[in-house]
């Protein structure tokens, strides 16, 4: 059964083939979105999860981008993910 999980992260920055963000609370079963596609409000797909890193209770997390596209962020951005 797939169930989509909301996430609120916090844009940090971008890299030329990374989005950088920061995890406003974290749940142990976030662990198992790394490698898993991650999509915005609109259900478009923004990139892949390559990475989760940093501390524990607000981890940092590298989206792979999709290089087709251009990307305008908030400061605060809900996503979502297959599981």
């Amino acid at each position: 059964m797939t169930s989509w999980i909301k996430i609120e992260l916090y844009y940090l920055g971008m890299s030329k083939k990374h989005i950088i963000f920061r995890s406003k609370r974290w749940d142990k079963k976030f662990e198992r979105m790394i490698f898993k596609p991650i999509y915005n409000e609109k259900y478009e797909k923004v990139g892949t999860i390559k990475d989760i890193f940093g501390p524990i209770t607000l981890p940092f997390i590298s989206v792979k981008a999709d290089p087709k596209k251009s990307y305008d962020f908030d400061i605060i951005n809900n996503f979502y993910i297959k599981i």
